[in-house]
Formats: structure tokens, sequence, C-alpha cells
């Protein structure tokens, strides 16, 4: 335990330059006084390292002092190994870069443990769009990218439902979910997300982007996507449900309406009701549908009603089709 946390504060310290006693604590989760003790016993060994008083001090490594990775556990260096698994680099325009970046780390590990690192990446694969889907490949991602990581302003001829707009941004990150790829973007004084298959025209211009150094983009991420669902599914249905219709829930129903579900118990022929978040009555409708004559709207009214106009609307198709029929 003691020779990983000392491992620990050294590659801390080569990764960032600096850092306190007391974020070395917080974040493996020790005492101050252990830490001190970690950093004499670093020392003691020959590492050289020292601290520096004061707001901005701390301690330090020599400059120009670097470790090598033999204190690397094998299965630490194999889990490094899963990283850019299924072609996510190439879309970026950074498969060469990844591979050489590979084969360097491959060099610097001990030989024991560089067998089990190279054959770690075969054996994994990461499918990112869902089922039944193809995932997009922009064609001007990889200049994207390079105008993100070189934090320069980009010019844009952007899609929306809305229909089509100029736009001059400062880009400031990119995200892959479920197969497709988005900007995160500042415009004026707020932060937009962009649907990279929807930019029509790229132009990386020459002026450089303000400070985006206290920008959070996973944190900013998860509060849009969970914001976003939310505002999709601003109402609650309460259905009944067969027992193929239970069992047919992860199938027909987006993945946030099954974690904010609650099923009542079964009634004496079976069907259970189920309260869940669902889209405006007009969408919502057609997904309900799908569970055909296994699923019953109870609530809201207008759902109900909006899934009795759809029915009556097929019904009369389908027996008018059947009147003309020989």
């Amino acid at each position: 335990m003691r020779a990983s946390r000392l491992l620990f504060i050294l590659t801390t310290l080569q990764a960032r330059g600096r850092a306190s006693a007391r974020a070395l604590a917080d974040e493996y989760g020790v005492s101050l006084r252990t830490i001190y003790r970690d950093v004499d016993a670093l020392s003691a060994a020959g590492i050289p390292i020292y601290s520096e008083r004061g707001n901005q001090g701390g301690y330090r490594l020599l400059d120009g002092y670097r470790t090598r990775l033999n204190g690397m556990s094998a299965l630490e260096a194999e889990v490094l190994f899963l990283s850019g698994l299924s072609g996510q680099a190439a879309e970026l325009g950074l498969d060469a870069t990844c591979a050489s970046a590979r084969d360097k780390l491959l060099a610097a590990l001990p030989a024991d443990v560089r067998e089990g690192a190279g054959r770690m990446r075969p054996r994994f694969h990461l499918d990112v769009p869902g089922w039944f889907e193809a995932g997009e490949r922009p064609a001007c991602l990889p200049e994207l990218a390079q105008a993100v990581w070189g934090e320069r302003q980009i010019g844009v001829r952007y899609r929306s439902w809305k229909g089509e707009k100029e736009r001059v941004l400062d880009p400031l990150g990119l995200v892959l979910k479920g197969g497709a790829w988005y900007l995160v973007a500042r415009i004026d004084a707020s932060v937009r997300t962009y649907r990279v298959s929807r930019i029509l025209d790229l132009r990386v211009l020459e002026s450089g982007i303000a400070s985006c150094s206290d920008f959070d983009l996973p944190a900013y991420w998860n509060e849009n996507a969970r914001r976003f669902e939310q505002e999709q599914h601003p109402e609650r249905a309460t259905v009944r449900l067969s027992p193929w219709g239970i069992k047919m829930m992860e199938a027909f129903l987006p993945p946030y309406a099954i974690a904010n579900a609650t099923i009542g118990d079964a009634a004496e022929d079976g069907w259970r009701t189920a309260t869940f978040p669902v889209g405006p009555a007009c969408h919502a409708g057609h997904e309900l549908l799908r569970f055909g004559a296994d699923a019953e709207v109870l609530a809201p009214e207008a759902l109900r009603e909006q899934i009795g106009r759809l029915v009556a609307s097929l019904a009369q198709r389908y027996v008018a089709t059947q009147d003309m029929a020989p």
C-alpha cells in the first residue's frame, strides 16, 4: 500500500510540477502526517524532492528529473491500453500519433509488464453507436479538432432545425455521444452545443479564443445532458402494462424514462401500473404505441386522448384498405 502511495506522489509531482501536502493527502485519502513521512522516505531514497514556502508553494521535483515507468503494475499498464480502442483517434486525425505514443510507452515498460500490456488492446473493442445505428464521421472533424487544441476561433455555417446560420465560435471541446460528435463552444457570453455533422462549412480563423482554463468540459456536458433529458420529458405518464409489456420497457423506452420509472405490484391478471417520464403527448403517443395492445395509458388525459386519436386513425385506414381488397 505504501509503495503505491509513494509512486502516486512521485508521478503526481512529475505530471503537475508542484503539489501541496494538503492536495496530496486529500487526493489519496490519508493524513498530512502520512504525506510528510512519505516525502521524507522519498528524499531518503535519493529522489530530488524539495519544498517551497508561500501561497504558491508545495513539493517539487528537481528540474529535469524524470522517473521511469518501472513502478507501474501489470494491471495499470494493461488498463492504459484500453484507451482509444475503436477508431475515434483516427476520426480526429490522430491515429498515427496514438500508435507512436503506444509504441513509446511499451518501450518504456519493464519486460515483464510489456507483454501483458501488448495483449490487452486486441482483446477489447469499443463500438460506440447503438444497435441499428451508424456512427457519424464528419469530414470537418480533424480540422475542428486541431482548432480545439490550438485554441483558435472558427467560422461555421451551421444547419439547425430552424435553418442555416453563420457563426463565429470559440471551440471549447469535443464530445462523442452515442456515435455522434458534438462541439461545445462559446458564442458571445454563452456556451452552447453543436452537432458536428450539421456543420456545413468550417473555417479556422487566425484569432485565438478567450481563456478557457476554468471551463470544465465533463461537468458542463453532464449538466447539459441532464437538463436536456429533463426538458425532453416534461410529463409523467401512468400506464398499465401486461407482463410482456413490462419486459419490453427497456427495449421501447429511453434510458432516462427507465431510470426514473416506478412500477407497482402485479394485479390478479398479471398487469402492473408503471409511472415514468414522457415527452409531449404528440411524441409520447407514437412512442407508447410500440407496446400495442399490451399497454393502456391512464394519465395524463391529453396523452390518453392522443393515443385514442392515433388508434382510431389507424383503424379507419386499415378498415378502408380491407374494404378495397378484391
